[in-house]
């Protein structure tokens, strides 16, 4: 699993946007997007971003080995991590007594599901434990660059549900629809090399199927509530070594993303500016993927 893991430690920007639509819904507010209740910046969590990466990777290695994808809903966690048991031959039904026997298992699941090697995995629960992993990709929650002015409209479908509302001549349904005009979005992320080599086993080939999956995680995910979503940027920084040469704090400071004078209220993209310092510590390399 080392031999063929990253050696390189990295940290990433990415710039996406929304036009007339809803991101990321909020379960406890309606399904409305989320917001910082205190400033109305608007915020995209980091599971909403990771599985819009799974989703494209399950698209774009579909049935090809070692690219499964555990976080799914197409059967139980417990049942994967017993067919990992299944699969290597070991004792099941021993509540992790055995901790060989789970490294094995965790080491199963590594190699085969794409989004445990990247991302890590709670595995602890059920009969057949395969453990936690800590994943070497690790995302911050997105927040926009203004405060998004969240609307909610009221639409109307020309069908209705019930027999007994159809009967009555009931001819249409009263609905509410909630999105923001626009608003760009910043995500920081980090990708470990330490974890990779001596947990996961994340690979170049795998680096490089992530940067693609967050190029395109936009482009097959479309859908009627969540309006035009694009991701417009994706910057990179790649460390000399495997601990990395500069805190992320700073190389993150390099980009700068900034409303145009006299734009009120942003509607486009091309109402920021990007200001890109490429005076980079050394040791560093600065990438710019998209």
């Amino acid at each position: 699993m080392e031999n063929n893991a990253i050696k390189n430690r990295y940290e990433f920007v990415m710039l996406f946007d929304v036009e007339n639509g809803n991101p990321n819904g909020d379960p406890d507010a309606g399904n409305m997007p989320r917001t910082d209740p205190e400033t109305s910046f608007g915020i995209v969590t980091d599971v909403c971003l990771k599985r819009k990466i799974r989703n494209f990777v399950e698209l774009y290695k579909e049935g090809e080995g070692g690219y499964n994808i555990l976080v799914k809903a197409d059967r139980s966690l417990n049942s994967k991590f017993t067919e990992a048991y299944d699969a290597l031959g070991l004792e099941k039904k021993q509540k992790g007594k055995n901790t060989d026997d789970v490294k094995k298992a965790q080491g199963y699941i590594c190699d085969n599901y794409f989004d445990v090697r990247t991302f890590g995995a709670v595995m602890s629960t059920g009969d057949d434990p395969c453990g936690i992993v800590r994943g070497p990709v690790q995302l911050n929650f997105a927040k926009s660059i203004d405060p998004v002015y969240v609307q909610d409209i009221t639409v109307t479908r020309q069908a209705v549900t019930t027999d007994k509302d159809f009967n009555e001549k009931k001819q249409s349904e009263m609905g509410k629809k909630s999105f923001i005009s626009y608003g760009l979005y910043r995500a920081e992320g980090y990708v470990s090399a330490m974890l990779a080599q001596k947990v996961t086993g994340f690979s170049e080939d795998d680096l490089e199927l992530l940067w693609t999956a967050i190029i395109n995680m936009f482009e097959n995910d479309r859908s009627a509530a969540r309006g035009k979503m694009c991701l417009r940027k994706l910057y990179v920084f790649k460390h000399e070594s495997a601990l990395g040469n500069a805190p992320a704090h700073i190389l993150f400071d390099k980009i700068k993303v900034e409303r145009k004078a006299g734009v009120e209220p942003p509607r486009s993209f091309g109402d920021y500016e990007i200001t890109v310092d490429r005076d980079m510590p050394e040791g560093i390399e600065f990438i710019e993927k998209l």
